[in-house]
């Protein structure tokens, strides 16, 4: 598949990574900076254009007459949405993906912008929104340090972090369905001093490892509960930042769970009326978040959660830290820089989340082809979760798990038939028309990607 990819920074640059490692795609990425594409040449195997994303001349020199998809993810909302017209109207690309920050274009209110007619996007990636949403995520499970649905939620990824405390540290992986035998749950991956792991069965989880396991939704109350992880509800929160980020996450919590009570702290005083006037029940202070006198003013010490949110990494570090030390229970941390992750744990900051990895995992699963429905980077380049449909050509259909050859670095962690959730073991059989859900090591994702494509005899 030949791609495009407009622009060369974080989001572009870990695309194209992504995208090169499988070598039977062709990636091309355009930048006008000539710093980054040098970076780009030097690290990845690709081609690099200077030059305007959107401008016709560039867009053909990088080959857009016969691209298959163009990415836009450059800083400008404008110019990728430009490149995407451009690519429609004088080269006629089937799919043109853009990252669109401002949310004035997003307003239901101008729902028809993005259409053939008007601007031919297929897919509109917000950062701002996916960030929001998947706070939202996190405060509706609290003790996860992630959590993604799966299978129309009927199952998800939930990650957790150990500590000395945790009952099932110690315990080889192999003995968890002995202890809960009802439990539908499986161990994908563990985080161990920043180094990831593709369990096996004898390994152990340690106390400071971060591990990802799959659940059925039904079971990830009781999966909370072994990993020693029982918290009460969230009922308040305090939103430390109020740009777009922070608007959505208030806007979504009054439209969607009333049950939360939110107040939000914005340093700009217009910025803070603006927010203000688009809010119904959410109280909004103006001032510094890393104003003590001000977090006791928004009654810091009752807080179940705190998410920091503003522009700054360094900012949301501390006030999380702050709000730590003076009674809040939790802290929810956007960081931007992955440098910050080592210092995660040793600070106590409960959840990072990052608006690079989440935007790269949702336009990921728009590149992916067959019967894949979604795919979720995890870990700065550990390998991705992917769910997908079992074809009746699938090497994984009609034959206990046991006697198929999975490649290496490939656990599968659910099967959903209709309405059941099956815990694979051994003896399971994958039908067609299951959906399966699975983690791949990085230099196993174009194999898996192969296990549920279509050959075309199959037509």
């Amino acid at each position: 598949m030949k791609v495009l990819i407009c622009g060369a920074g974080q989001v572009g640059h870990n695309i194209a990574r992504y995208l090169a490692a499988e070598k039977t795609n062709d990636i091309t990425v355009i930048d006008q900076r000539p710093e980054l594409i040098r970076k780009i040449q030097d690290t990845l195997d690709v081609k690099a254009v200077v030059g305007h994303a959107s401008h016709p001349d560039v867009l053909e020199q990088a080959g857009a007459r016969d691209a298959d998809m163009l990415i836009a993810v450059t800083y400008a909302d404008e110019v990728n949405m430009v490149a995407c017209q451009v690519a429609h109207s004088l080269f006629n690309v089937p799919t043109k993906i853009a990252r669109v920050r401002n949310q004035s274009y997003l307003d239901p209110v101008w729902g028809t912008l993005f259409c053939r007619e008007h601007l031919p996007i297929d897919v509109i990636i917000s950062p701002e929104i996916e960030v929001a949403r998947a706070v939202i995520r996190r405060l509706k499970v609290p003790g996860a340090t992630d959590i993604i649905p799966l299978a129309d939620n009927k199952v998800q990824l939930i990650g957790v972090r150990c500590h000395e405390q945790t009952p099932v540290v110690n315990t080889p992986l192999r003995q968890l369905s002995a202890l809960f035998p009802d439990l539908q749950l499986v161990v994908i991956g563990i985080v161990r001093d920043d180094v990831a792991i593709v369990p096996a069965s004898e390994d152990q989880m340690l106390p400071g490892d971060q591990v990802y396991f799959v659940v059925s939704t039904a079971h990830v109350a009781r999966a909370m509960e072994a990993f020693g992880q029982v918290t009460g509800d969230t009922r308040r929160v305090l939103i430390l930042g109020g740009g777009n980020i922070g608007q959505f996450l208030a806007q979504s919590l009054e439209k969607n769970h009333p049950q939360i009570s939110a107040k939000l702290i914005e340093v700009n005083k217009e910025r803070a009326e603006a927010v203000a006037r688009g809010l119904n029940r959410t109280v909004v202070l103006n001032g510094d978040v890393l104003d003590l006198d001000l977090l006791q003013e928004a009654n810091i010490g009752s807080v179940e959660a705190v998410v920091a949110v503003t522009n700054d990494d360094e900012t949301n570090i501390l006030a999380s830290l702050l709000a730590k030390r003076y009674g809040a229970k939790r802290a929810i941390t956007l960081l931007n820089k992955t440098a910050y992750n080592s210092l995660v744990n040793p600070l106590s900051i409960d959840v990072v989340v990052n608006p690079r990895s989440i935007t790269v995992s949702n336009i990921l699963l728009h590149v992916r082809r067959g019967r894949i429905h979604s795919v979720h980077s995890l870990h700065e380049g550990f390998g991705e979760l992917i769910e997908a449909d079992a074809m009746e050509t699938s090497p994984l259909v009609g034959k206990p798990v046991k006697d198929v050859k999975l490649p290496n670095g490939v656990v599968l962690g659910a099967v959903v038939r209709g309405d059941t959730v099956i815990t694979p073991r051994g003896t399971t059989v994958i039908e067609t028309g299951d959906r399966v859900v699975l983690f791949a090591a990085a230099d196993a994702v174009k194999k898996v990607e192969k296990m549920f494509s279509v050959r075309l005899e199959y037509f």
